[in-house]
């Protein structure tokens, strides 16, 4: 059985995540999501079609008729829906990755204006994106309390990331909303998921994530998501349309069967990880270690008020800088070396040669992305069997 509109709204979590999105099943006859790999649909009456594209093209829901799968697809329609309501949002938009659907809030961004105000560390690729000014945006990088004095009458946007990559430094969202005024505050929320955080509730516009990672969970998906309110998705499908950035179905529907198991496998993984934290803290080859519910990583005290679980990655800094981050890549055998995150399995890897090699070398430097860092993402493999391939390869580090 699905859960009515009203149900769905009393659920606990844990429930949503398993029913949502899936209200039409029942009309439907079926148990699991349905694929439609269509890439054209009929047009039988062409007016109709004619009125469907136009409502499509405006950012709406088809009418009748989805007439072309680059505007529409009913099983990526299925994930936006149950995405967006873990989120508390009106509604999301799918994207082919997670810079697609960052690239199309900046383009709906500048409607307001060319100027972005960017809270680092981000994630290398956003960062790129930033300071490339392939989209016509004019940046400027500040620390989460200088937000205010950064602000323009041309700032269109605000971009935070917290718990932040690679540092998992955590931000607070209200305070630069606060900060921000009217101006709109996306936040990159993938490290959290919407099971250990929702960015709406404390007032941003937008809540981004990399689809890619734990919502899809399995490491076979590559997707973007954003979630917001249904004027701002409307700007969004406009831009979404025109790019031909839609999230192909094969993908919706992965992206939908991983959301089903999301907040077992983040509270299992962020077990874990805060076993090895601790291991770690003690290991003589380890110069720090950052998680945010160790000793003094988490000033504002945003554990419980904003972030409901300190997560599954851990970052720390191994004695020996860069060659030594590089040597324990090689000398563990059960982690994985490899960038991403969130998927079933263990991976590590090393920012500063990797996810954040783009970044230029002071905007490092200045986000305390070391050269001797490096970040692990948590899978389902037992606790001792991993601390006992990190300790091996710290213990080769001499």
């Amino acid at each position: 059985m699905t859960m009515t509109e009203g149900s769905s709204k009393r659920a606990k979590l844990d429930t949503l995540v398993v029913h949502a999105g899936r209200e039409d099943f029942d009309s439907l006859g079926v148990h699991t999501p349905p694929i439609d790999l269509s890439s054209t649909y009929p047009l039988l009456d062409p007016e109709a079609g004619t009125a469907s594209l136009e409502a499509m093209a405006r950012g709406g829901a088809p009418q009748g008729s989805a007439v072309y799968g680059r505007l529409h697809n009913p099983t990526v329609r299925r994930f936006e829906e149950a995405l967006a309501t873990l989120e508390g949002a009106d509604d999301a938009v799918a994207f082919a990755s997670g810079m697609a659907a960052l690239t199309a809030v900046l383009l709906a961004a500048r409607e307001r204006g060319r100027h972005v105000v960017a809270v680092r560390p981000l994630y290398g690729g956003s960062d790129h994106l930033l300071t490339s000014g392939l989209l016509g945006n004019l940046a400027t990088f500040v620390r989460a309390d200088e937000v205010a004095s950064a602000l323009r009458p041309e700032t269109a946007l605000v971009i935070v990331e917290t718990p932040a990559n690679p540092t998992l430094d955590l931000i607070d969202i209200e305070d630069v909303v606060r900060q921000a005024g009217d101006v709109p505050v996306l936040v990159d929320s993938t490290f959290a998921t919407p099971i250990l955080q929702r960015p709406l509730a404390h007032g941003a516009a937008f809540s981004l994530h990399s689809a890619t990672k734990a919502i899809g969970g399995h490491g076979d998906v590559v997707a973007g998501v954003v979630a917001c309110s249904a004027e701002h998705a409307a700007s969004l499908r406009r831009i979404r349309v025109a790019t031909g950035a839609i999230l192909h179905p094969l993908a919706g529907y992965l992206l939908h069967r991983g959301l089903q198991t999301l907040s077992i496998r983040v509270r299992a993984a962020q077990e874990t990880a805060r076993k090895l934290a601790r291991r770690l803290v003690e290991h003589e080859a380890v110069l720090r270690v950052a998680y945010p519910e160790l000793p003094g990583q988490d000033p504002h005290r945003l554990l419980g008020r904003q972030l409901h679980g300190p997560g599954c990655l851990v970052s720390f800094e191994v004695k020996g800088g860069f060659e030594n981050a590089r040597k324990l890549l090689s000398e563990v055998r059960l982690f994985t070396p490899a960038v991403s995150l969130g998927s079933n399995d263990s991976l590590i890897q090393h920012p500063a040669s990797l996810t954040h090699r783009v970044v230029a070398d002071e905007a490092r430097v200045q986000g305390k992305i070391a050269d001797g860092l490096v970040r692990l993402s948590i899978g389902l493999e037992d606790v001792d069997d991993l601390w006992d391939d990190l300790r091996r390869a710290l213990d080769a580090l001499g």
